[in-house]
């Protein structure tokens, strides 16, 4: 049977196929499933996103299917236990960071409604559709992605650089960057209202 064509970072592994496939780009406006994207980027930074892809279930159980309210209140005891478990990734930063984050996230919510609100006014509350004829010309960061992360960070956030934020708004579909060949582009670009496609 004839494979699609996909994008081509995706590679040959089912879980990061299955991601390509059903999850990358679709857009998320669920604030519980925002916050575990935003604290999963952050934990790769410097690492494979695949590698975050296996730790996905174990973070998911151990940081409390990623209530923001639970972590908000994780004291340097839980963080202690977290830093022992092998099934994520021990760096205190990152790990202080997602609590930090969360009391972030919480505050965003208070002032703004929810995280959902706050973060796709970054877009004018619809995907930006792309068309990259290529990987090569798609970018690590974007003017939206730069202010995103200048506000992230003086709302208390860490591990949200530019480059982490326009991670986190292609995986949550803020903007359709599956390059234009791929099966995917065209079905993402097709969920927009008015936007026909023959």
């Amino acid at each position: 049977m004839m494979q699609p064509t996909r994008c081509g970072w995706c590679g040959s592994d089912p879980l990061y196929l299955s991601y390509h496939d059903r999850e990358w780009g679709v857009p998320v406006r669920d604030d519980r499933k925002l916050f575990e994207m935003l604290i999963l980027e952050g934990a790769q930074a410097g690492l494979s996103w695949l590698t975050i892809l296996k730790k996905r279930e174990h973070y998911r159980r151990v940081f409390d299917g990623f209530d923001p309210e639970r972590i908000a209140r994780y004291g340097e005891a839980r963080i202690g236990e977290l830093l022992q478990d092998r099934g994520i990734v021990r760096n205190r930063r990152k790990v202080e960071a997602a609590v930090g984050n969360a009391q972030a996230a919480l505050d965003i919510r208070d002032r703004f409604g929810s995280l959902a609100a706050y973060l796709w006014r970054y877009v004018d509350e619809e995907p930006r559709q792309n068309a990259w004829a290529s990987l090569a010309e798609v970018p690590a960061t974007s003017p939206e992605s730069d202010q995103m992360s200048k506000d992230l960070r003086r709302m208390g956030c860490r591990f949200v650089g530019s480059t982490i934020c326009y991670a986190l708004m292609q995986a949550v579909g803020m903007v359709n960057d599956h390059t234009s060949n791929c099966f995917r582009h065209r079905e993402l670009a097709a969920l927009l209202p008015g936007h026909a496609h023959p």
